[in-house]
């Protein structure tokens, strides 16, 4: 008798072109619907934020590739000495199955944050320092130099130095001593996943458990029953700033983007992050061609497919030059400020009775 070959997607995998009948959503409250514009489901866009594109550049995956090719040829010589944090597991994963986010510790943020702070306001305000010194010591009624000194002395120990060290005291610790900062979290916040088709956020309460005996626990649902909602509010100048999140239809669940693509005044980032999310979880399309995938790509069934049938070069962004990546990023800018999702039906209206 002949095994059968266990199916690579699983039944609740998303399929565009196969999206189920389901039940009548659920009513959202007035406060969940304040300030939140849902988005139509279907006909997405090949777009994704430039960051995407950005953090692979060609360069960057040629040298991950020479780094790789350098550690097998150690391993086979037996002289490979493991990288410090090799073997530590940081809970986020991002390939042709799933889309796992995980932030740093707090502990590793802090250091990140303290040489931020510093650098940021030192570079900011050491010219407006020196000038406004420069000033005030020329309409002084002592000597000039003498004034000058003068104010250097009376301010910098608590106006510039604080800064100063801040930057210096966190550059040392992320340059030198990665044991002080580096620190993975206490797990993923949530995944996406394209060959399960379900969408899962970790629950660090879980009915007191996390605290007991560190259970973590699961929140999870198909991506079909999720709706995507274009969050917005103001902020302290009153610029208008937006953000993507999804919410399950029937259950209290909720997915915040705000840490994977920074809160933008522009609304075409989140809906370009949607036109994504539905892309990498669509299984009758291929991956998204993005530089990150390309070492996966003849790993998923579906985009191995579609590659065979268009005869895409398998070394398409790891041999592309400089010049003609920065054109695909430019591009890539232009369709996001030129994308169409507010003139989209919501063809999930076809499968959902929405109520409100």
């Amino acid at each position: 008798m002949t095994a059968q070959k266990t199916p690579y997607y699983a039944d609740a995998a998303y399929r565009s072109d196969g999206i189920p009948k389901q039940q009548a959503s659920t009513e959202r409250s007035w406060l969940k619907r304040f300030g939140k514009k849902r988005l139509p489901w279907g006909e997405p866009q090949n777009v994704t934020p430039d960051d995407f594109l950005r953090e692979r550049a060609p360069e960057r995956l040629r040298f991950q590739a020479d780094m790789r090719k350098e550690r097998e040829e150690k391993l086979a010589l037996g002289t490979y000495i493991p990288a410090p944090y090799e073997h530590v597991d940081f809970h986020d994963r991002h390939d042709h199955e799933r889309f796992r986010f995980s932030l740093w510790s707090s502990h590793s943020q802090f250091w990140s944050y303290l040489y931020i702070f510093g650098k940021g306001w030192s570079l900011i305000f050491t010219p407006i320092y020196i000038l406004a010194a420069l000033a005030l010591a020329a309409k002084s009624r002592e000597p000039y130099f003498k004034a000058l000194w003068g104010l250097f002395d009376e301010t910098f120990y608590v106006t510039m130095l604080p800064l100063y060290l801040a930057w210096a005291a966190a550059s040392l610790v992320l340059r030198k001593l990665p044991k002080l900062w580096i620190k993975p979290s206490r797990g993923p916040i949530w995944e996406l996943n394209r060959r399960t088709g379900l969408v899962t956020l970790f629950d660090y309460d879980n009915n007191g458990e996390y605290k007991k005996n560190g259970t973590i626990g699961e929140l999870t649902a198909p991506f079909y029953e999720f709706d995507a909602y274009l969050e917005s509010g103001p902020d302290r100048q009153g610029s208008m700033n937006h953000v993507l999140c999804i919410a399950h239809r029937y259950r209290d669940i909720v997915i915040n983007f705000s840490s994977l693509v920074n809160v933008d005044n522009r609304w075409q980032m989140p809906c370009a992050l949607w036109d994504f999310l539905q892309n990498y979880m669509d299984t009758s399309r291929p991956l998204p061609d993005l530089p990150r995938y390309e070492e996966f790509r003849h790993l998923d069934p579906t985009t191995a497919a579609h590659d065979l049938k268009t005869g895409r070069n398998p070394r398409f962004w790891i041999d592309m030059d400089d010049e003609t990546y920065k054109q695909h990023l430019r591009q890539l800018l232009e369709n996001i400020d030129n994308i169409d999702t507010f003139k989209r039906q919501n063809l999930m209206a076809r499968h959902v009775r929405y109520v409100d």
